[in-house]
């Protein structure tokens, strides 16, 4: 818990020729909200495997700024009711909309991630999140504001 140890992939074509990107990312609760949530039905944990085709959009993460955000649709979670340091992987899956986000910790990189991800993708480095949007950004010229994303585990 409250390590950057996952990664979110990026792969798309442009003129034929196959791009793709690889940024350090968190898929999981930070250990502030694993400890001391105060939401009754525990904190999300983004099931895996599972695809989410066409449910994030560009839009505002917390009215602050842009990032793919949850908005077409519902996704599966895992909660951790039991506020340990331990992600409870395992259970009753809820369905629905949570605002769980991809977005970025803060400027810069952090070390841990804390208090940055209460469910959501986080990515590590703000820059390398940058990036990321404006590829987001230049897909929805051409395919409109409708992204997937599949979590899968190693």
């Amino acid at each position: 818990a409250d390590k950057f140890d996952d990664w979110i992939h990026v792969i798309y074509r442009v003129r034929g020729v196959w791009n793709w990107h690889a940024y350090a990312c968190t898929t999981d609760a930070g250990m502030y909200y694993l400890k001391s949530y105060n939401m009754p039905s525990g904190t999300a944990i983004l099931c895996h495997p599972q695809q989410m085709r066409g449910v994030y959009s560009l839009d505002l993460h917390k009215a602050r700024y842009e990032a793919l955000c949850q908005r077409n649709g519902t996704v599966d979670v895992w909660r951790d009711r039991n506020r340990d340091h331990i992600h409870d992987m395992m259970g009753d899956i809820d369905t629905g909309y949570f605002g769980i986000n991809i977005h970025k910790a803060s400027e810069g990189e952090r070390e841990t991630v804390d208090g940055y991800s209460a469910g959501c993708q986080v990515f590590q480095n703000s820059d390398e999140f940058d990036i990321f949007i404006d590829v987001c950004k230049k897909a929805e010229k051409y395919w409109g504001n409708s992204f997937s994303y599949t979590l899968i585990e190693e």
